[in-house]
C-alpha cells in the first residue's frame, strides 16, 4: 500500500483560526500541559459566571525559571477585538508577570510549573461578560500562546436537547441539539439579528456551530429546533491510558522502559468504524494530572514519554492521520502525527504527555485542515458527549456582544425526534 510523505510544516499547523478573526497561538514544544479552568468544571474551555474565579497552569521544561506576563482582551462574537476600553471591561490591569512558580520535585524530567489565579491583587475583576482572549508572552514581549475563555451573565434561561437526526441519512451517526431561549422579563429586539448561539461539542471551539437563527417564537420563547442545521458527528468514546503509576503498567500500558525517561508503550488500537458501538466512560476528551505516588503531582508527576499504535489498512492517500484531544486544545501539529511503519504494519506516534489520566482519538486530517473524526473510530448515534449553548445578545446602540445563558445538554438522554 502507497504511504504518502507527511506535510506538518503547513501554516494552519502552526496556528489554528477558529470562528473567525482572531488567531489563537498554539503554545511552543518547551511549554506543556496547559490546564486553564473554572472554579466549578474542568474543561480546558473556561465558561464561567462574572465574579467567579479562573486559574490557568502550565509547565516550562526547560526549568529556567523564566518570567511570563499575562494580557487579557475582550473580543465579539466573532472575535474580533471588541471597541471597549481596558477599563471598561477588567477592574484593575493586566500586562502583570506571573509570580506563582515552583520548579519539579523528584522527577527525571525538569520543569518549572506556573499557575495564574484571578481575580488577583492586580487583576480584581471581569466587569463584562463576552469573549476574552488571555495571552502569555515571554520576557522579551514574544507571545507565546492564548487561550479563549467565556463570561456569562445570566439573564435569559436555555433549554438544551439532544435528539436523533431526522435525515435517515445520518440516524445512526449524527447527533441533533435542539434548543429554545426563554427571555423571562428580557426584552430582545429583532431578535434575529441582535441574538447569535453557539453550539459547542465537549467544549471544542474548533467544530462549533454558529450560525443559527430563531425560527420562530412561543409567547418569550425563541425556538431553535432544525435538523441538520444543529447536527453534530457523533463520533464514539474516547480511548485513554492512565500512567499515574510511573514504575507499572496499568490501564492500557502494554511495557514500561526506561532510558532518560520513562517509555510507556499503549496497546495497539484498532479501527473501530466498522466494530459494534461499547460504552465505556470516558471524560469526553479531556485529562486530569496525577500521580499516584505524589503528595503535589502539579511539581511531582513525571514526563512520560507515550507510545501509540494503531492498525489502520484503509488507503488514506494525502490524509494523515493524528491522534486527537483536548490535552493539547484539539491541535493538530506535528506532535500528533501518526508516522507509517513498514516493519509493523502500524501507525505510530509518541509523544511527552505529564502523568495522569487522559483521553484521546484518532482522526483523518486533509491537506485543508479539514478533520474526519469518524473514519477510524466511527460514528454512533449511542456515544456520549457534552453539549453546551451559549447566548449572546447586542441590543441597539451597544457596543459589545454580552452573554446572556447558557444551557446544557448529554445524549446519554438523547431521544428520537
Amino acid at each position: 500500500m502507497l504511504r504518502k510523505v507527511p506535510f506538518l510544516l503547513f501554516v494552519f499547523f502552526l496556528v489554528s483560526i477558529v470562528n473567525s478573526q482572531v488567531i489563537e497561538k498554539v503554545e511552543p514544544y518547551y511549554i506543556r500541559t496547559i490546564q486553564f479552568k473554572g472554579s466549578t468544571q474542568q474543561s480546558q474551555l473556561p465558561i464561567i459566571r462574572l465574579g467567579e474565579r479562573l486559574t490557568l497552569t502550565f509547565d516550562d521544561i526547560h526549568g529556567n525559571e523564566e518570567d511570563y506576563y499575562y494580557k487579557i482582551t475582550h473580543h465579539d462574537f466573532d472575535w474580533n477585538e471588541s471597541d471597549l476600553s481596558k477599563g471598561e471591561y477588567l477592574n484593575g490591569f493586566d500586562e502583570v508577570r506571573i509570580e506563582t512558580y515552583e520548579n519539579s520535585l523528584n522527577s527525571l524530567q525538569l520543569y518549572s510549573h506556573y499557575k495564574l489565579s484571578f481575580p488577583n491583587r492586580e487583576t480584581r475583576g471581569i466587569t463584562k461578560s463576552g469573549n476574552y482572549l488571555i495571552s502569555i508572552y515571554d520576557d522579551n514581549g514574544e507571545l507565546v500562546f492564548t487561550r479563549k475563555f467565556m463570561v456569562v451573565e445570566e439573564q435569559v434561561a436555555v433549554g438544551v436537547e439532544i435528539k436523533r437526526s431526522r435525515n435517515l441519512k445520518y440516524i445512526d451517526t449524527k447527533q441533533t441539539v435542539q434548543f429554545f431561549i426563554n427571555s423571562k422579563d428580557q426584552l430582545l429586539i429583532n431578535p434575529n439579528q441582535s441574538v447569535k448561539t453557539l453550539v459547542l461539542q465537549n467544549s471544542n471551539l474548533k467544530t462549533a456551530i454558529t450560525n443559527l437563527k430563531p425560527q420562530y417564537t412561543i409567547g418569550s420563547e425563541l425556538i431553535y429546533r432544525y435538523d441538520q442545521e444543529s447536527a453534530f458527528w457523533a463520533g464514539n468514546e474516547f480511548y485513554n491510558f492512565d500512567n499515574k503509576e510511573a514504575r507499572g503498567a496499568n490501564n492500557g500500558i502494554r511495557f514500561i522502559e526506561l532510558t532518560d525517561l520513562f517509555e510507556h508503550y499503549l496497546y495497539t488500537n484498532l479501527s473501530r468504524a466498522d466494530r459494534p458501538y461499547t460504552y465505556y466512560p470516558d471524560i469526553n476528551g479531556n485529562f486530569v494530572v496525577r500521580n499516584f505516588n505524589a503528595v503535589n503531582s502539579d511539581i511531582e508527576a513525571e514526563y512520560i514519554r507515550m507510545h501509540f499504535s494503531l492498525q489502520y489498512y484503509e488507503d488514506i492517500g494525502d490524509k494523515e492521520i493524528h491522534i486527537y484531544g483536548n490535552f493539547n486544545n484539539w491541535t493538530i501539529d506535528e506532535s500528533t502525527y501518526m508516522k507509517y511503519d513498514e516493519v509493523t504494519d502500524t501507525y505510530k506516534n509518541t509523544r511527552l504527555f505529564k502523568q495522569g489520566f487522559y483521553n484521546y482519538r484518532y482522526v483523518l486530517v486533509d491537506r485543508d485542515g479539514s478533520i474526519d473524526q469518524g473514519s477510524i473510530d466511527g460514528n454512533f448515534w449511542q456515544t456520549e458527549n457534552d453539549y453546551t449553548v451559549l447566548v449572546y445578545y447586542r441590543g441597539p446602540g451597544q457596543r459589545y456582544d454580552k452573554i446572556i445563558g447558557m444551557g446544557k445538554g448529554n445524549s446519554s438522554i438523547i431521544t428520537n425526534n
